[in-house]
């Protein structure tokens, strides 16, 4: 049966784009136009969400994996949108993807994080968009790099665009292992100040890389003050053709929505113990961060003592230390940051170095 439609497609899209939390999902790829027909009727049936996903472009790292079954997909959405009545969202990374996908009428457009990193490819992504009335969502960079991500945002807007998103998907990182890509929330905190004026999703599938933390992500990003999620789901998730293990079915998208502690800005006189505890949970993230980072580079000391031991070239080199320190002076007075402070952690950092290098010298 057909959605009956009391509000124009305008409308819906613009009702989906203002509610918070916004929840998007739907597959990884629109694989076959059964697929996508029964994952958003069964997405419709949860009551859950607000906008589905789908992948028809897929930018992949390497040649030989699916890169999606590309244009002949988006009748496939038109019709569940036309079945159910969902907006329907869709990545793209040139300018005849934005031409194909608003021909079809897609409601949502969003820029990748393989697209972001590069801005020769959103300024084309943008001048494609210009004098058209569409929201658009804007990933972060694969990279770590927040000035990319910024200056995506500005070359967005500045082709007319009125509608724009921020979508937290996570970073890169070398020696990464808990996610597949290291959510740096202090990234996605900073960019979140620099721009009060845009939504921040967060993507718990994409950071996560595996569906058992997804929810532990999930409720991070709620706590922080994210306006939403993007989560992949797939009717037979196991056999997804790309990202199968970091997708759920849309009944567990379900449950999994229903055990968030949703958290909202309060209007009472207790307005100021929530925003703290905003704030220390902010810290908190933060805090397991640098740990994770410290972690990494205990590793890579490890590989140095084990150079050092097949070279039999001492463990401690002052004159590295002292220009480390003097670095990190010039870095920490730019950040107010005292010196008594960066001596004393700089000091623990290093000893803590030391004893593993000792381990690996003397093992």
């Amino acid at each position: 049966m057909e959605a009956t439609e009391t509000k124009s497609a305008k409308e819906i899209v613009q009702a989906a784009w203002n509610k918070r939390p916004l929840i998007i999902s739907g597959p990884c790829s629109a694989e076959t136009e059964t697929q996508v027909i029964e994952t958003v009727t069964r997405l419709a049936k949860t009551g859950k969400v607000d906008i589905v996903r789908a992948g028809i472009w897929k930018p992949r790292t390497r040649p030989g994996s699916f890169e999606g079954i590309g244009t002949k997909g988006l009748p496939w959405l038109q019709q569940a949108r036309k079945l159910t009545g969902l907006p329907m969202a869709v990545e793209v990374a040139t300018a005849k993807q934005v031409e194909d996908a608003l021909h079809f009428d897609i409601d949502v457009l969003w820029i990748g994080a393989r697209t972001t990193v590069n801005p020769f490819s959103v300024q084309e992504v943008a001048d494609a968009l210009r004098g058209v009335d569409v929201p658009v969502l804007i990933k972060n960079p694969i990279n770590p790099d927040i000035e990319l991500w910024t200056g995506a945002v500005e070359r967005v807007a500045k082709a007319g665009i009125k509608q724009i998103g921020l979508i937290h998907r996570g970073f890169s990182s070398y020696g990464n292992t808990e996610y597949r890509n290291a959510p740096m929330w202090h990234l996605a905190i900073e960019m979140k100040r620099r721009s009060p004026g845009l939504m921040m999703i967060n993507d718990p599938s994409h950071i996560s890389g595996r569906r058992d933390i997804l929810l532990d992500v999930a409720q991070k990003a709620i706590d922080l003050d994210m306006d939403g999620l993007i989560i992949e789901s797939h009717i037979d998730p196991d056999h997804a053709w790309s990202d199968a293990k970091q997708q759920i079915t849309p009944e567990r998208l379900a449950e999994m929505l229903d055990s968030i502690k949703w958290r909202h800005e309060t209007t009472n006189e207790k307005d100021f113990i929530d925003a703290l505890a905003k704030l220390r949970e902010q810290i908190n993230h933060i805090d397991d961060e640098l740990i994770q980072l410290l972690g990494q580079r205990m590793k890579i000391a490890d590989e140095i003592g084990q150079y050092k031991k097949e070279n039999n070239i001492t463990i401690l080199q002052t004159n590295r230390w002292n220009a480390i320190l003097e670095k990190a002076f010039a870095k920490g007075e730019k950040l107010n940051l005292s010196k008594e402070f960066i001596t004393k952690y700089y000091d623990a950092v290093h000893m803590e170095s030391i004893n593993h290098q000792n381990k690996i010298m003397n093992s």
